[in-house]
């Protein structure tokens, strides 16, 4: 389970007795308020709390911009104007802040995103729980032969099995060292923040992470992308789904200008151009080196 029973009896307790309040509140994000969103083998995402709405968006605007904006008539259409041309403070209104938990390797390029607050669960303190990743067989790939930080074929058979085997043994080893190395019988037994370096990175750890919606925006666009890796897009994909219910107006925005969109450089504006002019255009003479000229065909190819 991605709770632990106290964990679950702390949400059942907070959300039995809800509370009055004066603040603006998003009655899709109510919903999800100290739910626990299962990700992957043994992770979560939780929402802790939040702030401002779709509202919240639009007011900081019209205080920001005045009479700029007195030609869009609509909420909805002047979050999109904002998203459209690029407008960032606005969309710093809002805030959430997420409990996750997730494997260390995942930690460790999710922290790469530094507009964030975060607070790690220490092992500096606390002893770890025996929880490791083990993907799933469908998620065991190659490495891939064109991407060098990507998959390629996924693993099969008895090459699979192997793989799974060395994953599960590695981390079951590691962990009956770590708790042996902590061992008090008979023995002074190793610091806490000496024997956790002992552990494998797919070991479970836990933070709280609070960002604002820019910023969140921002690390979504990045970790939703197909290519990004499985493992963190998975997360990235559950926080896209309480976000839509957060802020509609907003996400949907940023669905279409930013997650559902395509960037062109002025090459490839100039190469567009040339190809709906009816002239042949090639990588050679279009200016793009050979993976700009890839990325272009995979789009407008």
């Amino acid at each position: 389970m991605p709770l632990t029973a106290e964990q679950q009896a702390e949400i059942d307790e907070l959300r039995a007795a809800p509370r009055p309040t004066l603040r603006a509140v998003s009655q899709g994000m109510e919903g999800h308020l100290y739910q626990a969103h299962p990700v992957l083998d043994h992770g979560l995402v939780r929402v802790v709390d939040y702030m401002g709405d779709d509202a919240a968006i639009t007011q900081a605007a019209r205080v920001s911009y005045g009479r700029g904006t007195k030609s869009v008539q609509n909420d909805e259409g002047l979050i999109r104007y904002l998203m459209r041309h690029w407008h960032s403070t606005p969309f710093e209104m809002c805030e959430v802040k997420f409990h996750v938990k997730l494997p260390v390797f995942v930690a460790r390029q999710w922290i790469r995103h530094r507009t964030a607050n975060v607070n790690e669960y220490s092992a500096r303190y606390s002893i770890l729980d025996r929880e490791f990743y083990i993907p799933a067989p469908e998620h065991l790939a190659a490495q891939s032969t064109v991407n060098n930080q990507g998959r390629g074929e996924v693993l099969q058979g008895d090459e699979a099995a192997r793989v799974l085997d060395l994953l599960r043994e590695d981390a079951m080893r590691s962990y009956d060292h770590y708790e042996a190395m902590l061992s008090q019988e008979g023995q002074q037994g190793l610091a806490r923040e000496l024997a956790r370096m002992n552990l494998p990175a797919n070991v479970y750890t836990q933070w709280y992470w609070k960002v604002d919606l820019h910023n969140l925006f921002h690390f979504l666009r990045l970790r939703a992308d197909a290519h990004a890796q499985y493992e963190i897009r998975a997360y990235a994909e559950t926080m896209c789904g309480i976000t839509r219910d957060w802020v509609p107006h907003a996400y949907a925005a940023f669905e279409d200008y930013r997650l559902g969109a395509v960037q062109l450089s002025a090459k490839g504006v100039a190469a567009l151009k040339r190809r709906l002019a009816g002239e042949a255009v090639t990588q050679e003479n279009s200016g793009m080196s050979k993976g700009e000229w890839r990325e272009f065909e995979a789009d407008w190819g």
